[in-house]
């Protein structure tokens, strides 16, 4: 197929530049590893500071992907080799795993999905594995494509050939096909923007706050799904069965850390914390919160009288991390010293939450060998200080947290910048 830009990644980035570059006429082809665009966004209960409903902002841009005629979509697929020919077009191979479902077939109705036999029996990977859903699925409920799939690795009539197959006889459409397999596609196109997103840092290599360990020290992306409305208790918050009323928080977990994580501030982690926080007090009025941190950085708009109102809210901030939490019968116990005052403190609460420091994204290093773009000393994509999505290689440019830390109006206006770059590339070989 032919295709004038190749946008890796179908995160906030890759959507709003795809959009961007479609708007002026310009085909498009979106690369995405997972079985629907939406990225990290789309988990997110609400954006910060201004606590705007995350999928009520993305779920329109989704849909407007859907529907544009300019643009061609490519889930679950990843990149696997790129060349480039006399007229310095890109050959872009592109590896697509079977969904084993028709996506020209299928209308979603969902009847293959409750007669399911694993259904309510595999961790659901979109909950970060806090719900179960069934061997064949919907990603979640504003999916792109709006089509199911089927997980091979738990499906029992692909894993050990033992199952009726009910989903077969189920489906009208006659979607269901187990004989799908692998497929290359072959893009030839004239720019490539890599908008692969990010990385959480791996928490449980923080040995001392227990994470893996400790049932009620949680992830910030894990607390972030119990807020949602489309999460596993339905915005509840309920851990462990019970509405908590005490709660600390970790920030720079693996930010500015350099044996265990990675030694850069991870820019975003002070802000979505104070964010956990406030909603924890909007929903549980006589919640007690406790905030660590290094440094708070609140400096985008409204960012700082943000933070200035979460704590007049009564949130307690302490300038020092934990030196360890531990289990203390049904809670737990956060040992800390306050740096400004130099005491030293054990808090007793209900849950810890950590907030993950960035990384870049694993497939970045493969991208580098397909590609040839040079990462900088962070492993992010390198960019010209004139122009921050241009890379070190012609027609190939970047967008997003592929080329470092951001917000998300940074990610949105980088994106934008990078439609206009290559727009201006285009037709300036044309």
């Amino acid at each position: 197929m032919d295709s004038d830009v190749v946008i890796v990644g179908g995160g906030i980035a890759g959507i709003s530049c795809a959009l961007e570059i479609a708007s002026l006429g310009i085909t498009v082809t979106i690369v995405e590893e997972g079985p629907s665009i939406g990225g990290k966004m789309i988990m997110l209960d609400k954006t910060f500071p201004t606590l705007d409903c995350s999928s009520c902002i993305l779920t329109p841009k989704m849909a407007e992907v859907s529907s544009n005629s300019r643009i061609s979509l490519l889930t679950l697929s990843k990149l696997v080799e790129v060349q480039r020919d006399r007229d310095s077009d890109f050959l872009v191979k592109v590896l697509s795993l079977p969904r084993y479902v028709d996506e020209r077939k299928c209308t979603a109705c969902g009847a293959c999905a409750d007669v399911c036999a694993m259904k309510g029996r595999v961790p659901d990977e979109f909950n970060l594995f806090m719900s179960k859903r069934g061997a064949i699925y919907l990603p979640f409920p504003q999916a792109v494509p709006q089509k199911y799939l089927i997980d091979s690795s738990s499906c029992l009539y692909l894993t050990k050939g033992k199952c009726k197959r009910r989903c077969e006889e189920v489906c009208q459409r006659k979607a269901i096909d187990f004989t799908e397999l692998k497929r290359i596609t072959e893009i030839r196109c004239r720019a490539i923007v890599i908008a692969t997103g990010f990385d959480l840092i791996d928490a449980s290599q923080i040995k001392e706050f227990g994470y893996g360990r400790i049932p009620s020290v949680l992830t910030s992306l894990e607390f972030e799904r119990i807020l949602s409305a489309t999460g596993p208790t339905n915005g509840e918050i309920v851990i462990g069965g019970k509405v908590p009323k005490r709660f600390y928080f970790v920030q720079c977990v693996g930010s500015r850390d350099s044996q265990r994580g990675v030694r850069y501030c991870s820019r975003v982690c002070c802000m979505y914390t104070a964010k956990h926080a406030f909603i924890v007090k909007e929903r549980i009025k006589d919640a007690k919160i406790w905030i660590s941190y290094i440094d708070v950085r609140a400096y985008g708009k409204g960012y700082e009288e943000f933070f200035k109102t979460v704590q007049e809210a009564g949130v307690l901030y302490i300038k020092g991390i934990p030196g360890e939490i531990v289990n203390k019968g049904e809670t737990l116990l956060v040992k800390v010293e306050d740096m400004l005052s130099g005491q030293v403190s054990e808090i007793e609460v209900d849950v810890a939450v950590l907030a993950l420091g960035v990384k870049p994204k694993e497939g970045i290093f493969d991208l580098k060998r397909m590609i040839g773009v040079q990462l900088d000393e962070y492993g992010f994509v390198k960019v010209d200080p004139q122009r921050s999505s241009k890379t070190n290689i012609s027609g190939v440019f970047v967008c997003g947290f592929a080329s470092g830390p951001k917000d998300i109006p940074d990610v949105v206006a980088h994106a934008t910048e990078a439609s206009a770059s290559v727009i201006e590339y285009i037709k300036g070989k044309r």
